[in-house]
């Protein structure tokens, strides 16, 4: 049993102890991980509206009963567990919809998002995740971590193109901070990006219309169309490229969460959101991953902290979910990607060293890594899902043959 876990059993329970476990470093862990999530899914799912043809309360209830709906779902498990348990909406899912949603009544689209939805709880619920998740070596589900994040850390360089004297000043922040007050370099990264945001007049706030986020039912139809065109793909693609990886980086951080549970918490609480607009609700992955590494907290047993942090932040927007869609397009887009870079670089390196760790495995967990940041996709599936199934593969072909050879 892993020191997570076994800490989660010897302690008091974490609802009585959570005040005590309180941080600085978690808490700002969870409040990146809402600035690195919110911003690209929801501009995706602000198009996909568009494509719908829907209204801007429609938009705003799609965006706000996911928020809420995962927001609170994931903020509870973690009070209760002690575990840092962070749900998302599915980006994927959200990417497929910016085309898929073009002619189809909204309607039929929600019954299809109560399919997905469906289908999600029921795998929780006959037990279909635990064996899968067992049987995964923790140097293929850390290099697949690695491979994930990889490019988050190449973006920190990339992005100097972009604004070099915000990114400069970021780095140059987090450099004195990790060598002076390294538990805080995250936070103190953040405050001097949206001040010299503001200082550079990169922020356009005019646009801002702070109106609360109105939660609009829509009576779902079902229609076989819809299901076959948007209501399985949008399952395939939250198992494959958010569930499965992000119950993965959980256990590549040293976690064991009951798999199927939490996927089948997932399906119940997007079947309870659908009629408001949620098209899936997921297990988190790059939210996952800032969330559980050693930026949040050295001790693995108050990580859980900055997934309730996260998971709060989201119910706290869903209050104004449109408005704040607005807001995150007004931030520049390098701020975004060099804090994300900058938060996961303890996380990539912890990745990359646990991947790398048994020279026995160390080719299936280069392979796994490689295909993974690739970014390669395939029948709608990201390179999560493919860097995993191909470390797989490397991995059983190489352990037949060091069976073969030994006998």
């Amino acid at each position: 049993m892993s020191d997570a876990a076994q800490s989660s059993i010897d302690l008091p329970p974490p609802r009585h102890r959570a005040r005590r476990d309180l941080s600085a470093s978690a808490v700002t862990a969870g409040l990146v991980a809402v600035l690195v999530s919110f911003g690209g899914t929801a501009v995706l799912m602000v198009q996909a509206g568009h494509t719908a043809g829907l209204d801007a309360a429609r938009i705003g209830s799609w965006i706000g009963s996911l928020s809420l709906a995962f927001g609170f779902g994931g903020a509870l498990y973690s009070l209760r567990t002690g575990l840092p348990i962070v749900m998302a909406w599915s980006t994927p899912g959200a990417a497929l919809l910016v085309t898929a949603l073009a002619g189809v009544p909204f309607n039929e689209a929600i019954g299809a998002f109560v399919l997905a939805a469906a289908l999600t709880l029921a795998c929780g619920l006959f037990g279909w995740i635990d064996p899968i998740l067992r049987r995964i070596p923790g140097e293929i589900a850390a290099a697949m971590l690695a491979g994930v994040l990889l490019n988050f850390g190449m973006g920190i360089f990339s992005s100097i193109n972009q604004q070099p004297a915000l990114v400069l000043a970021m780095c140059a922040s987090y450099l004195v901070c990790r060598r002076l007050a390294p538990r805080y370099a995250v936070l103190v990264v953040m405050l001097v990006a949206i001040a010299i945001a503001f200082a550079l007049d990169l922020m356009q706030l005019d646009l801002l219309d702070w109106r609360l986020t109105e939660f609009v039912w829509t009576t779902p139809a079902f229609s076989a169309q819809a299901a076959v065109s948007l209501g399985i793909p949008l399952f395939v693609v939250a198992m494959a490229s958010q569930n499965l990886p992000g119950l993965a980086i959980l256990q590549a951080a040293g976690y064991r969460p009951p798999a199927s549970r939490l996927v089948a918490a997932t399906g119940l609480l997007g079947l309870l959101a659908a009629p408001f607009g949620a098209h899936s609700v997921t297990m988190g992955a790059i939210s996952a991953a800032i969330c559980t590494g050693p930026e949040a907290h050295p001790d693995s047993t108050k990580r859980y902290i900055a997934a309730a942090t996260y998971g709060l932040g989201y119910v706290a927007l869903s209050v104004v979910a449109g408005a704040v869609a607005v807001f995150f397009q007004a931030l520049p887009p390098a701020l975004l990607a060099a804090l994300a870079g900058l938060a996961l670089l303890g996380t990539i390196m912890g990745g990359m060293a646990a991947a790398m760790a048994n020279p026995q495995r160390r080719e299936a967990a280069l392979i796994t890594l490689l295909a993974t940041a690739s970014g390669f996709s395939f029948w709608g599936i990201g390179s999560a899902f493919w860097g995993l199934a191909a470390g797989l593969l490397a991995h059983a072909a190489f352990e037949y043959k060091r069976a073969g050879a030994q006998a």
